[in-house]
């Protein structure tokens, strides 16, 4: 049974579907090791045992009738603490929300619950969701499996520690500027953006809803794709023959996604791009200078619509936050409405420029952060640290928020460096089956 701790939800679900796992012992396992772990207050804010095991207990009687909704029916996954769950406190990793309880499920959550899956629980996350490090000292802090004094990566924190320590089959989180691929990259897992729109908001707490996006973290392509499946109510593309990488092209992104990369970082990449040549991929170095212009948008775009949203809940309890998450907040005022609607307008601008660059190209490739997670202690104590570290971890994968792309984080091999492969607007199956043949070579 140990083993049914580090499988792949799709395997987990294929062992359901023959007999050989049973949804209601398969969910004690997962709940049995919540409990057991040493660290599970730091991963996991609620752990909701009844309704888990209720689902379960439903999972079972169909599998038993030959009436399994989805591959994932029976399989045990975790919940990022934005997503409102009925009955069970959804606090989005703030104490301004404390003892805010949902009447209902978001509706992904309800999706998810239909097609089966068993809810584990709620996770932590960055306060509001308003960081890429995973760092929250008004709540926890969840580990980073590769170093326990470093930051997880974030905001989908929680959801990564709990599927990278054997506590969830799979976690969903969410991803405004990097926060699925962030953690999913320096936990060594899998991490699916989608694209902006895609998927229903409702019942999700927001941050940005012009970038806000709903995604998994996972230990496979595959697992993603199922999950992406439950979280719209369908089966899901098939990722079981993606087919080689022979004559595929590639972009190598250069200006702004390679610029002060950690060495480990770098010499990752590097390697991992020769093994995609060596599996047959054509790789091409690219650079858009459209890029650049975007990403110095970002502050306007993203504090203006922040603040905007959270200005009155903010300033009724102002010494509730974090200061360096306050501090990012209250950057929102100092853009006017003008501002604003002329960074969108440029922007709407840099995305034409970048899908004139793309063409050709079966999708662009980078890292995922520039830097390995940071030290905590070190965050802490200095501010200067923690504001670069921060703007840092989500450089490289706002791009793929700023242009409105999909985008997943594939794990390299290197512990904390993963792979950023992004595709174009609403192809997430097809950005799938690419990152199904590319994680195969990796392999």
């Amino acid at each position: 049974m140990q083993d049914w701790l580090t499988m792949s939800a799709a395997n987990l679900g294929r062992g359901i579907a023959a007999g050989e796992i049973g949804p209601v012992a398969l969910t004690r396992c997962y709940l049995d090791a919540i409990d057991a772990h040493p660290l599970k207050d730091r991963i996991y804010t609620q752990v909701t045992h009844d309704r888990a095991l209720a689902e379960a207990e439903a999972a079972e009687q169909r599998a038993r009738l030959g009436l399994r909704r989805s591959l994932l029916d029976g399989v045990p996954i975790s919940w990022k603490d934005l997503f409102d769950s009925a009955d069970t406190a959804t606090e989005s990793g703030s104490d301004l929300l404390k003892g805010r309880v949902p009447d209902q499920d978001a509706a992904v959550l309800s999706n998810a619950t239909l097609m089966g899956t068993v809810c584990l629980g709620k996770t932590h996350m960055s306060e509001l969701a308003f960081s890429g490090l995973g760092f929250n000292p008004v709540k926890e802090t969840p580990p980073c499996v590769n170093d326990q004094d470093a930051a997880p990566g974030g905001s989908s924190s929680g959801a990564a520690a709990s599927v990278a320590y054997g506590l969830a089959a799979g976690g969903i989180g969410s991803d405004t500027g990097g926060s699925v691929r962030i953690p999913s990259a320096w936990n060594n897992l899998v991490g699916l953006k989608t694209t902006s729109g895609r998927i229903t908001l409702e019942g999700v707490v927001p941050l940005c809803l012009k970038f806000d996006t709903i995604g998994p973290l996972a230990r496979s392509v595959e697992d993603a794709g199922l999950l992406l499946g439950v979280l719209e109510g369908t089966a899901g593309p098939d990722l079981r023959n993606p087919g080689s990488l022979k004559g595929r092209r590639f972009a190598d992104l250069q200006n702004v996604a390679q610029d002060d990369l950690d060495p480990t970082v770098a010499a990752a990449h590097c390697e991992t791009l020769q093994r995609l040549r060596n599996a047959g991929a054509e790789i091409v170095p690219l650079e858009v200078p459209a890029l650049d212009e975007a990403m110095g948008l970002s502050p306007i775009l993203y504090t203006t619509e922040a603040y905007g949203l959270w200005k009155d809940v903010i300033e009724a309890s102002p010494q509730l936050m974090y200061a360096e998450i306050l501090e990012r907040f209250r950057s929102g005022a100092q853009f006017s409405g003008p501002d604003y609607v002329a960074a969108w307008a440029k922007l709407e601008q840099c995305r034409m420029a970048w899908d004139q660059a793309v063409v050709g190209f079966e999708a662009i490739v980078s890292p995922v952060s520039p830097i390995l997670p940071p030290n905590l202690d070190r965050l802490q104590s200095d501010h200067d640290y923690y504001i670069q570290s921060n703007l840092m971890a989500l450089r490289n994968t706002r791009i793929g928020n700023l242009m409105g792309l999909c985008g997943l984080s594939l794990p390299t091999g290197t512990p904390s460096c993963g792979l950023q492969v992004l595709g174009q607007p609403d192809c997430e199956e097809a950005l799938l089956r690419t990152g199904a043949a590319i994680e195969a070579a990796l392999a």
